[in-house]
């Protein structure tokens, strides 16, 4: 049995370690991202109430909204991810897309 045979055994057609790879880089973004979206906003925050500027605190406090909306976003992205998926794997009737639904699931 050569390697390509050995590959395509797998529910992914062998596709299985690149599926692990992109979930596992997406997990790895998905809690660094919002970390440092919400650690930079508050060091901008910071630095504007040290400078007491009403101005510079209010320009801040705006951009920590945006970076922590931000942060949701890219925190919910796998859900959201998986709840497309899941809905075009139930809408469609094509077995390629509910197989290709279950690789991702199992990976």
């Amino acid at each position: 049995m050569d390697m390509f045979q050995i590959l395509a055994a797998d529910a992914c057609g062998g596709l299985g370690p690149v599926v692990a790879l992109i979930k596992n880089v997406l997990n790895i973004i998905c809690i660094l991202i919002p970390i440092a979206l919400i650690l930079m906003g508050s060091i901008d925050l910071g630095k504007a109430v040290l400078a007491s500027d009403d101005k510079e605190i209010k320009a801040a406090t705006g951009k920590l909204i945006k970076r922590s909306i931000a942060a949701v976003v890219i925190f919910l992205l796998p859900f959201l991810v998986n709840v497309i998926m899941g809905l075009v794997a139930d809408v469609t009737t094509d077995s390629d897309s509910s197989s290709w639904y279950q690789c991702w699931q199992n990976q």
